[in-house]
Formats: C-alpha cells, structure tokens, sequence
C-alpha cells in the first residue's frame, strides 16, 4: 500500500513529501478506485480522475488527508460543518474542522476497457 493509500505507482512515492506532492499537484490524475467503501456509485477496479483544483460542494466526491492517510469519500455539509462519508453503509462519517483536508475533486471514472460506461461529475 502507498504512503497516500490510493495503490498506484504513481502515488506510492519513498517520501511523505513526495506522496504530498503526487497527490495533490495541479494537474488532474487518476487513481484506481479499491474495496468497497464508496459502492454502488464507485465499484471496486474502477478508475476515477481526481482534479486538485476543482470546486468543492455539499455532494462532491473528493480525495481527502485524514491523518497519516489518503481517503477517498463523499463531502458533506452538516449544520456544524464539513463531513466525509462512505456510501457503503455502517461506516461512520468522519468530520472535518475545515476543508484544508481535501486535496481534489473527482470530475470522473471510468470502468477499465469499457470506454462507453465513463460518467463525469461537477
């Protein structure tokens, strides 16, 4: 597992200041989406594209640093703040003391080989 826990060469860089600046550099990148956390929307093998720069909203889908950790999960705004949640049900919400912990938004994914089954998001 890579130091930002998003699996890829490309992110599995030998210093934590190089796992900072792969995964959250100004260019889009693309990861491969494992385990189940974020199913049904985001199925496991899938391939999202992470955009660092992209504009945050209630529903976005984002990557997030939580501790020595890379998370992908869903933002949400509650009435005392921001959330990250799993869709997959009975992981609990982790909430956020600002958005300083989220390093970019998913614009899209795609199922490896199967072009036509691409979806892209706000």
């Amino acid at each position: 597992m890579s130091r930002c826990g998003c699996q890829t060469p490309a992110c599995a860089p030998d210093t934590e200041e190089a796992a900072a600046a792969s995964c959250s550099g100004g260019e889009s990148f693309a990861l491969r989406v494992l385990g189940e956390d974020m199913a049904p929307e985001f199925l496991h093998g899938e391939i999202i594209i992470v955009e660092p720069d992209g504009a945050l909203h209630d529903g976005s889908y984002v990557l997030a640093r939580q501790g020595d950790e890379w998370i992908f999960r869903q933002l949400c705004q509650r009435a005392e703040g921001w959330a990250l949640r799993a869709l997959k049900a009975g992981l609990p919400e982790l909430p956020l003391a600002d958005l300083q912990a989220v390093h970019g938004v998913v614009i899209q994914k795609a199922v490896p080989g199967r072009r036509r089954l691409s979806k892209f998001y706000k």
